[in-house]
């Protein structure tokens, strides 16, 4: 043990490993030791079945459940990019991410949308059209295009995960951006093709005791910092951001924002209502979720979502430490941002320069330097000269004169358009105010996050390509270990696939966009309508799905600078207009499959023909359960807010508005208490027990 600690020594105090020791890349190396021998210790179980490599035999108790959901929202690069948020915004920053990090589609899925899908007794989102449209050409076509549906925004979300790993990662090691995230991708991608949903919920239970420490950690750091600040916080807040109500949790009409990021992001009022409506339209068709498909039961389906949403209050204290540490950092090291401006201009002029454009004309030119330097390449560059400032002697001699000691370190800080890039909040504070050997178990925390992420992600779409493409189209006599070998190929192609995005994408931001505002969005359309209205069909879902799909993937391509309020507009209104046309171009579902999933499912929304079949006796059942579901959801949304601003509002020391949200909270969860929680069912419903797929021919 002594030589070992001698040559991790020896290793970290290499020039390129100057910003960890010997213990940080000893919690590395047990870390990553610990989740691979998870994985390969449930090889074995996991490839039983594809039940038990897709939702690990549906056995798993509804904590584990919960705890591997709220892990699953947990990325390193979501936590990268609300820390931005937060820093430029304050709390504020939360109303921002109602477009998908707040995860208000919990409230949702808690209430009724996941016990819906649980009573289809499925294995997958794709497989459950089957059950909703029967068995016919159309039906199958519904559950390809389904699939394809489900794998698409699948590979936006890989390349979303694996740019923030990149940019994360590659401020620690001596690796750039695309090698950092190889490394974790290829640890991911490893266990969890080894074990499948089985290694997604252990190695999730496992990584969560990790965070929680570095929860905890920051959470301290930050607390003494704003509470031995002698100053004003938002005082401070407004020098280094240029916003005078950083502290506020209010959403106010207008407030300034970094010129990297677009411009609508300064409207945070018409922001959080346009994106509250965008969750409002998404939640409503969520629950296509292993967990619910896994579930024991319908009450652990509930239990499982209101454990996972207090799960994820964690989240927050952790974020705005992080944003609030980040205004000590800035104003520490840039007491004078303009700097920066000069930094940027300085690295643009080189590579102008050197591709033999000269003079301010060129600086100017846009269009000439998107294509010498353009933005998605940006990090890239920062990342090769500090590193490797030998290879650019002249640049590098410059920045040293603007940006004084600690240069490359500062270089990592710029962005694009001359200011602090707020995406290098998060490791620029682990790197100043982490001593080593704590910088590795936060390291090892914010992978644990991404790779807690990324895993489910390449789960699900396995499962949606294994089991519902080719199985149910190629290869429908496929034995077991042919499954499982297809799911490991698939699982390849598709990390090959998002890694490719990843790197055309010109920062983090723009890929969550794209895939909020986009894909899911035109998505959402028939994932509405299939669960409220008795007369879509296969269809319906094969048409708005594929103009859904082709139009966001279009868009990226033809239009990639285009607004997240145009994205949505048009996404949403084709998608609309195909699930129309697709239903009554097409013959209605067969009767038997529409009534057998409505009276297995038992639904709200427009199903009057279908509704007036039941027995009197279960129709006022099923109006009692859903009244209550419906004057509940304002209540967890309500509760799931505001439960996420008071550890915020804690962190920088807001006490005013900490009083006012925890009167809301309190009211809100009463609520939940009495007339939700109390009411779910003991056992499962008679109704809901071994419901099969496709419905008895009569």
């Amino acid at each position: 043990m002594e030589h070992l600690s001698h040559l991790l020594d020896y290793v970290a105090g290499l020039e390129y490993f100057r910003y960890l020791n010997g213990v940080d890349y000893a919690v590395m190396t047990v870390y990553a030791a610990i989740v691979v021998g998870i994985g390969v210790y449930l090889k074995r179980r996991a490839s039983r079945s594809l039940e038990h490599y897709f939702l690990a035999g549906r056995q798993l108790p509804w904590w584990a459940l919960g705890v591997s959901g709220m892990l699953n929202f947990l990325d390193m690069t979501g936590t990268m990019l609300i820390v931005s948020f937060l820093y430029m915004l304050g709390p504020r920053g939360l109303y921002v991410e109602f477009r998908g990090g707040a995860v208000l589609i919990l409230a949702f899925m808690m209430l009724w949308v996941g016990k819906w899908h649980y009573r289809s007794k499925c294995m997958t989102g794709a497989e459950w059209y089957v059950y909703r449209f029967g068995s016919d050409n159309m039906a199958k076509a519904s559950r390809l295009i389904g699939a394809i549906g489900g794998i698409v925004p699948s590979i936006g979300m890989l390349a979303y995960l694996m740019q923030g790993a990149g940019t994360f990662l590659s401020m620690f090691l001596p690796f750039g951006p695309k090698t950092c995230a190889v490394l974790m991708v290829a640890l991911t991608v490893a266990y969890t093709l080894m074990s499948g949903f089985y290694g997604v919920v252990y190695t999730d239970l496992f990584q969560s005791f990790i965070i929680l420490v570095a929860v905890v950690i920051i959470s301290v750091l930050a607390v003494t910092h704003v509470v031995g600040y002698d100053g004003d916080l938002g005082a401070l807040a407004q020098e280094v951001t240029g916003n005078p109500d950083w502290m506020s949790s209010v959403p106010s009409w207008q407030t300034p924002i970094f010129k990297d990021y677009d411009s609508d992001y300064q409207f945070i009022f018409v922001l959080a209502v346009f994106y509250l409506f965008r969750n409002i339209l998404g939640g409503l068709g969520a629950g296509a979720d292993p967990r619910y498909f896994g579930a024991r039961s319908e009450r652990e389906c509930g239990l499982l979502t209101f454990f996972w949403t207090w799960l994820m209050a964690f989240r927050w204290p952790l974020m705005m430490g992080f944003a609030a540490m980040g205004l000590f950092l800035v104003k520490g090291m840039f007491p004078n941002q303009e700097v920066l401006a000069q930094a940027s201009q300085m690295v643009k002029r080189y590579v102008a320069e050197q591709a033999g454009a000269r003079g301010p004309d060129a600086l100017a030119d846009k269009d000439l330097m998107k294509r010498l330097l353009p933005r998605e390449r940006w990090e890239d560059k920062l990342s090769d000269i500090s590193r490797h400032p030998e290879k650019y002697p002249p640049l590098a001699d410059s920045l040293r004169g603007v940006l004084g000691d600690g240069w490359q370190s500062k270089l990592d800080m710029v962005s694009y358009e001359g200011q602090i890039n707020p995406e290098r909040i998060l490791p620029a504070v682990i790197l100043q105010y982490l001593p080593m050997g704590l910088r590795g178990l936060m390291l090892v925390s914010l992978v644990a996050a991404a790779m807690s992420t990324f895993s489910p992600t390449v789960n699900i779409s396995t499962a949606l390509f294994t089991r519902d493409i080719w199985q149910a189209f190629v290869r429908p006599k496929a034995s077991n270990p042919e499954l499982i070998a297809v799911s490991w190929m698939f699982g390849v192609l598709l990390t090959a696939g998002g890694f490719a995005m990843a790197y055309t994408s010109k920062n983090i931001n723009d890929i969550w966009d794209w895939i909020i505002m986009g894909v899911t969005a035109g998505l959402a359309i028939p994932n509405l309508l299939r669960l409220y209205w008795w007369r879509f069909n296969a269809g319906g879902v094969v048409v708005g799905t594929f103009i859904a799909v082709v139009g966001a993937v279009a868009q990226r391509i033809i239009w990639p600078d285009m607004g997240p309020y145009l994205k949505f507009g048009l996404n949403t209104s084709v998608s609309f207009a195909g699930c129309i046309i697709g239903t009554f171009l097409t013959k209605p579902t067969d009767p038997r499959v529409v009534e057998h999933f409505y009276r297995t499912t038992r639904p709200f929304g427009f199903w009057g023909p279908l509704k007036k079949l039941l027995p009197p006796d279960m129709r006022t059942e099923m109006d009692r359960e859903n009244r209550r579901d419906i004057l509940s959801l304002p209540f967890a949304l309500g509760w799931q807010v505001t439960l996420f601003l008071l550890p915020m509002q804690l962190i920088i020391g807001a006490f005013r508005d900490f009083a006012i949200t925890l009167v809301v909270f309190l009211v809100c969860l009463g609520w939940l208490l009495v007339v939700w929680y109390r009411n779910l069912p003991a056992d499962d419903s008679p109704l809901t027990k071994a419901n099969p797929v496709f419905p008895p021919a009569s």
